[in-house]
């Protein structure tokens, strides 16, 4: 009893130091739930925009329906596969949802490289506009994306620093799993429009 009173009362005057961090930590997480929301918010405008491109297309190359329907089934995967900030802790989560991101963006890309072969439908005005405004989406996708990767990297770097450390334990609050190194070493370059393959990350250990 009295050994646990001791601990206690270290535990409370480990609170009141200055340095106890907890509000360190607490507005690292706070911004790796803002970097978050914003990489959803672009995924989603990048899913918004499908419906539309896939009329566009169909409208001069209708007989192309294999890559329409990857294009339709891909963005109906990335909406039932959801991720929100709370979950984030979650690396085979966000495996999964990254995976779905990834199918969508390469079935994108297929249809594009389609539509190359039918210079109507290049020229048309409504596929220019929803082109380019998909080649937007990527890039600010990227620059989501970066922003979250160096919220995570400032937050894990803070729960595992002593004595903040031991307020991360107290409180519950753990390392988040982070984008494949590969993943980041592509994301890290300038904004560019690509649509090659974007891979999902490997669940961290």
């Amino acid at each position: 009893m009295r050994r646990s009173i001791h601990m206690l009362f270290g535990l409370l005057l480990l609170l009141n130091l200055g340095g106890c961090g907890y509000n360190t930590l607490q507005g690292a997480d706070e911004q790796t739930k803002s970097a978050w929301s914003e990489v959803l918010n672009q995924y989603q405008r990048r899913a918004d925009l499908v419906p539309n491109l896939v009329n566009v297309v169909k409208g001069y190359a209708a007989h192309e329906k294999e890559v329409l329907t990857r294009v339709t089934e891909a963005r109906a995967r990335v909406g039932s596969v959801t991720l929100p900030p709370e979950a984030l802790e979650d690396p085979e989560a966000l495996a999964r949802f990254q995976a779905a991101q990834g199918e969508l963006r390469s079935a994108l890309s297929r249809l594009l490289v389609v539509a190359e072969n039918y210079p109507q439908l290049k020229a048309d005005a409504a596929f220019r506009d929803l082109q380019a405004q998909l080649e937007g989406t990527e890039n600010r996708i990227t620059v989501a994306r970066n922003r979250y990767i160096e919220a995570v990297r400032e937050y894990n770097v803070t729960v595992r620093r002593f004595p903040v450390n031991l307020t991360a334990m107290l409180f519950g609050f753990e390392l988040k799993p982070q984008f494949a190194v590969e993943d980041e070493a592509t994301i890290a370059r300038p904004p560019t429009v690509d649509f090659g393959t974007e891979e999902a990350p490997a669940p961290q250990g």
